[in-house]
């Protein structure tokens, strides 16, 4: 129970007011008058019966909590005391928390080197889990002897230098209350409270890691395991709003988002159970009904037991990963003792670092009730723990399990007790020593003169805790097992967290396993380890680990698209546009390849484009160069031909220097191709389309002059004809020089003005990267080619009207026919051109020279070879003139 008047039966929200009435009792309130104000009245039997004393020159308080007290609303037609408390259930593992408390302060007395000559004792009392009973334990604290009596102190039988506890917050906040009016420190083994302005806390010290660590270890688990969407759920107390205002925002920049939130009612014998059960079926409901197999659980130390208790509401409970804080201990109350605790299986905790204690498990095996011992706890616990009653004399005879005091507590279950040190016993093992060493160290300093031994007890001139304050704020030591113990500026203890995988097998038994830990020493990357080959998860994943996400990853080649109205951790998984690619799961976007690569089918991965040009090593460029050094070649033999036979009448009736320097311009086209196959270079690109327009362009001016010469031939034999002065070389000569001369003008303002140049395509082609010759000024390119067509134009429609000359002078009709295939190819190249793109583009234009020369050559030449050598009778003059007849 908590305390707040809210949660109180009638009954209690009368007596609860009169808890503050003990702070109006006057300061200077003397001995004389206790009996008249009948403080003592108020108390109840229970509260005088759990405690544990131990004296010694100095007293070390403590708040523990072990025990809840279940009560009844009554009409007051009977004493209040007797009718309030009925029955008792005792949170068995909480008892080695007073055991560690005992354990230390023994090690501490035997140890010559800390207090020579001064003893530690110990006063420790329960809270009972609620307000009331955290203020009264403490102001027994605080008061003389056993009277309850604040403000006032007869003699000196109190020595509190400091007080342990408490376990919860809401404890250790009710402590804080009171501890900080008389300065005295406060050591919280728990979590620490959420202080504010009317109750600052300013002078306790956490025995625990600051909870951001904590909440950074949780973070950094969740995104190992890439839990994604996870379920939270608190306690409904006043840490919970903490949690959701400052902690759970962290949550959710880091990636991570809430299936739900829920507030687990809180644990009291107060509490509605009808109201109770609906809120766990509800709860219970939200859980299963999840798609998040990840819970982070945050609450206190019982938490366990509401855990434990929703599976028992339904049989459809599923597996599910439960993250906990360190707050929380796996514990089971006494009628829980049978339940299925599978629920924890597999679980994930953050606890405090401790060490097994040399002497500690047989310190605690030598606890037996048979012997005499001021515990007032161990009584009920060894009941609760057995299920058995230990005898008493006043009681009679009992029909229950009559306990032999010979019980041994190695064999109970660990939700029971626990051999090994806990984390929070660790911590009050801490405390203990940091009180001795402040203790220590203050005496050591020069305070001793203001400190005297009488009779084997320190008695002080003045009350010195307050005092404490200034040592524990440099603090720094290392206890028994060497692990250093000091606080940070805010008081926490500046330690490492331990992750724990809980594993319980089939017979209820069970085991912790340390997977992993949280180091503040550690560099932020390495602050956080998990094996996760040690980690044993809930059967209900069959061993593998556990997936939670809201939405299932989208795989590489997609992009993420959130769903309207839902948390961005829920998003629909869509392909990658055309040309970009995602190469790792859930990514918001797409994005494009560098120019240098391109996107795979998967569009997952960025592939290296490939140089691409038309080389001398692939069949295309082979197969060209090929083709082009065979024409040279008959071109070449061609040449040697008619100079062989220059004499002869067939060589000389058609202008042998025409026919000479056609040859070689077409050898030297046929060679102009191979200019146009390899890795585009400065020289070859401004080389090569000015030298292939020049040479063609000398080509068919030869071509024209030729059929100009024809023309001009025949119309010289007819009588008194003015033509005979135009027939002639000069003419032929002339017609060449200018038709070329004109085209070396176009092809050199080319070269001045925007000359070719080497080129890098990225993104002509999907796949390669083009190498290729820019042509600078495309429209000089196209003049230059439209320039070759109107000369083959002109010397087509020339040769076109020439073709029925007579045969012996007349080669127009071959000329006609060679400038219909070169106006044909250079025709069909422009569109050709325009539609293809890298080596392709270089391929046609080539292939576009080796055609049109070829055609001129075949169309031109094959005729007067065929004569030349296989009818070489008929390269005679009279056959000439008789065959011209």
């Amino acid at each position: 129970m908590d305390g707040t008047p809210s949660q109180l039966t009638t009954a209690h929200k009368r007596l609860f007011p009169l808890i503050p009435l003990w702070l109006l009792i006057p300061h200077m309130l003397c001995k004389d008058h206790i009996n008249k104000y009948k403080v003592n009245d108020l108390h109840l039997p229970l509260y005088e019966y759990h405690t544990f004393y131990q004296p010694g020159d100095l007293i070390t308080g403590a708040i523990a909590s072990q025990t809840f007290l279940a009560y009844s609303s009554t009409a007051f037609t009977e004493d209040p005391r007797q009718a309030l408390a009925e029955e008792l259930a005792v949170v068995t593992k909480n008892y080695q928390h007073i055991l560690a408390l005992a354990f230390a302060i023994k090690e501490v007395n035997e140890n010559s080197h800390i207090l020579p000559n001064i003893t530690l004792g110990f006063h420790i009392y329960d809270s009972y889990f609620n307000a009331k009973g955290t203020y009264q334990s403490t102001m027994k604290l605080i008061s003389t002897g056993k009277k309850l009596v604040p403000n006032y102190k007869c003699d000196n039988q109190n020595h509190l230098i400091a007080v342990i506890g408490g376990l919860d917050f809401q404890t250790s906040l009710h402590m804080a209350t009171l501890l900080d009016i008389y300065k005295i420190p406060q050591f919280i083994y728990g979590s620490a409270p959420v202080m504010n302005v009317k109750n600052p806390g300013s002078l306790f010290y956490q025995m625990a890691p600051n909870e951001g660590l904590q909440y950074e270890g949780i973070i950094s688990l969740l995104l190992h395991f890439q839990w994604t969407w996870i379920g939270v759920l608190t306690m409904d107390d006043d840490n919970a709003e903490k949690i959701l205002q400052t902690v759970l925002p962290a949550f959710s920049k880091s990636g991570i988002c809430f299936s739900f939130i829920e507030r687990s009612p809180t644990f009291t014998f107060l509490t509605d159970y009808e109201d109770m059960i609906q809120q766990g079926l509800r709860i219970h409901d939200k859980i299963m009904g999840s798609n998040a197999n990840v819970l982070v659980c945050h609450g206190n130390s019982y938490s366990m037991v509401f855990l434990m208790w929703l599976p028992q509401l339904s049989k459809t409970a599923k597996g599910k990963v439960w993250i906990m804080t360190s707050q929380m201990e796996f514990t089971s109350m006494g009628y829980q003792r049978t339940w299925d605790k599978q629920i924890i299986h597999g679980s994930l905790s953050f606890t405090i670092q401790s060490n097994n204690l040399p002497g500690f498990q047989e310190f605690v095996m030598s606890t037996n009730p048979s012997g005499k011992t001021r515990d007032g706890f161990l009584r009920d616990f060894w009941q609760q723990v057995f299920s058995c009653v230990l005898p008493n004399p006043t009681l009679g005879k009992v029909e229950e399990k009559i306990c032999s005091g010979d019980e041994k507590l190695e064999t109970l279950p660990g939700s029971f007790f626990e051999m090994s040190m806990t984390g929070h016993s660790y911590s009050i093992y801490n405390s203990v020593y940091a009180v001795a060493h402040v203790v220590h160290a203050m005496i050591s300093c020069g305070l001793r003169q203001r400190v005297t031994v009488n009779r084997g007890r320190l008695k002080s001139q003045q009350q010195e805790s307050w005092q404490l304050h200034r040592f524990l704020r440099g603090l720094s030591f290392n206890n028994s097992m060497g692990d250093k113990v000091s606080f940070d500026h805010n008081g926490a203890l500046i330690a490492g967290l331990d992750i724990i995988n809980w594993i319980v097998p089939s017979n209820q038994s069970f085991q912790r396993v340390k997977v992993g830990r949280m180091d503040p020493w550690a560099p932020p990357d390495q602050a956080f380890t998990i094996n996760e080959e040690d980690i044993t998860w809930h059967t209900w994943f069959n061993q593998t680990q556990p997936l939670s996400v809201c939405t299932e990853s989208c795989q590489p080649g997609h992009s993420k698209k959130m769903k309207e109205g839902e948390p961005f951790c829920c998003y629909n998984c869509i392909p990658c546009p055309g040309g970009k690619i995602s190469d790792a799961k859930d990514m918001n976007d797409c994005y494009k390849c560098t120019d240098e690569n391109y996107p795979n089918k998967k569009q997952d991965l960025c592939i290296p484009k490939e140089i691409s040009f038309l080389s001398y090593k692939e069949p295309l460029g082979t197969s060209l160069a090929f083709f082009a050094l065979s024409f040279a070649l008959v071109t070449g033999l061609v040449l040697g031909t008619f100079i062989r036979h220059h004499n002869t009448p067939l060589v000389k009736a058609n202008n042998r220097s025409l026919t000479y320097t056609l040859l070689i311009s077409l050898y030297l086209c046929f060679l102009c191709a191979l200019l146009f196959i390899g890795p585009p270079e400065k020289v070859t690109c401004l080389v090569r389309q000015t030298a292939f327009g020049i040479i063609f362009s000398v080509a068919i001016s030869c071509v024209l002059a030729k059929t100009i010469t024809v023309v001009l031939a025949f119309l010289a034999t007819k009588p008194g004809s003015s033509m005979r002065k135009w027939v002639g070389k000069r003419l032929a000569n002339c017609i060449v020089l200018s038709c070329s001369f004109f085209q070396v003008g176009i092809c050199t303002v080319w070269l001045v003005t925007s000359p070719p140049f080497p080129d890098v395509d990225m993104h002509a082609a999907a796949e390669e990267i083009l190498l290729e010759c820019n042509e600078g000024s495309v429209t000089m390119f196209y003049l230059v080619l439209v320039y070759m067509g109107l000369l083959a134009i002109v010397s087509f429609i020339v040769a076109f009207f020439a073709k029925k000359l007579p045969d012996i002078f007349n080669e127009a009709r071959f000329i006609a026919f060679s400038m219909v295939v070169f106006c044909s190819v250079w025709g069909s190249f422009v569109p050709t051109y325009l539609s293809t793109k890298g080596k392709y583009m270089v391929a046609v234009e080539i292939f576009s020279i080796l055609a049109s020369s070829a055609g001129l050559l075949g169309c031109i030449f094959s005729p007067k070879c065929y004569l030349i050598l296989l009818k070489s009778g008929l390269n005679d003059k009279r056959q000439l003139i008789k065959r011209g007849q």
